[in-house]
């Protein structure tokens, strides 16, 4: 099969720990072709999406001790032909947040292809409209309590009333732009104006959860099911766990309470076409659903002996005949 990943530049990722590196070895590993692309290089051409693709052949990853180690040349680039994408059995939209005006226009080229023909993760509507923060609202029987809004009262409120908060911008990645707030807080109003550009953009605040010091548990789903979860720890003085942030990431177990948000949360993705999917986990309450570039497969591999690459693989594999999700339509769903 061929499978086509879209990416950043390649130079620039992590092998050790990027969770597309990962599964693009899986692919090559179980004997796919493996091509790569970035959003720039996609156009339409009569009505299809074409993309520059790439063959890339990939070094894979050694375990040393508890260090993923690799080669130096990890990665050999071929030359790029310009080719629809209904050529490959898969397409990975891979790309980082944040969710920029040119990231949709690339998800609703995406949206031209033929879904009989290619399979494309997530599905390029579900990446539309499920905002990595407010889809979580969708499920409120298993959030903390949320309150998302852009008037400095309405947050000086629920804070006040909560005693601490966590303030998350919408289009945040990797714990960028998170902050602590504390009734008290001298500096409360700055913070609340800088983060909503003084009135102009909504945030989301959630009540703080004491268990973040104990880890933001990262669950990894495929298709609805748990397939393999990590915790990362805050260190230092910094309260984030991501490990975008220097959170040091330790063995996880998946819980009954775990499986329950998990079971809340799956209809709601599948209908929306959102395969592949981490969950953040913090005490028992779901607080983020991460659709766009899910990571933490490098992490649980090292971790618990797995290779969810390749579970990730052979899913879409042994789906490429099986109906693909094309009436997709995201909204404000009851948890």
């Amino acid at each position: 099969m061929k499978f086509a990943f879209i990416i950043d530049p390649i130079a620039q990722l992590d092998p050790g720990h990027d969770t597309s590196v990962a599964l693009m070895e899986a692919a090559q590993m179980l004997g796919h072709e493996v091509y790569i692309t970035e959003v720039q290089q996609l156009s339409v051409v009569q009505g299809e999406a074409w993309a520059l693709l790439s063959p890339v052949s990939l070094t894979p990853v050694e375990l040393v001790g508890e260090r993923w180690m690799t080669s130096k040349s990890w990665y050999e680039q071929g030359h790029g032909t310009l080719q629809p994408l209904t050529t490959m059995d898969g397409v990975f939209m891979r790309k980082d947040p944040p969710v920029t005006v040119p990231y949709l226009y690339t998800t609703q080229i995406l949206d031209l292809i033929d879904p009989n023909k290619t399979r494309v993760l997530n599905h390029p509507r579900g990446l539309q409209a499920a905002n990595e923060k407010l889809y979580a609202l969708n499920f409120p029987s298993v959030i903390p309590e949320t309150i998302v809004s852009q008037a400095k009262s309405v947050i000086l409120d629920f804070v006040a009333q909560k005693g601490a908060a966590v303030l998350k911008p919408l289009g945040g990645k990797g714990g960028e732009g998170i902050l602590f707030l504390e009734a008290g807080d001298r500096n409360l109003n700055s913070l609340i104006e800088v983060s909503t550009k003084w009135g102009q953009e909504p945030v989301m605040v959630q009540q703080y959860l004491p268990a973040a010091r104990e880890g933001d548990k990262r669950i990894i789903l495929l298709d609805g099911q748990p397939i393999g979860a990590v915790n990362r720890i805050p260190t230092g003085q910094e309260f984030r766990g991501n490990m975008a942030v220097g959170g040091r990431v330790a063995k996880a177990e998946i819980t009954e309470r775990d499986r329950e948000i998990c079971a809340t949360v799956a209809p709601s993705l599948k209908a929306d076409g959102l395969y592949f999917v981490g969950l953040d986990v913090i005490g028992g309450y779901l607080t983020e659903v991460n659709v766009t570039s899910p990571t933490g497969v490098r992490e649980i591999d090292r971790l618990d002996g797995v290779s969810l690459g390749k579970q990730v693989i052979d899913w879409l594999a042994h789906r490429r005949e099986a109906p693909h999700c094309t009436n997709v339509s995201v909204g404000m769903k009851d948890g």
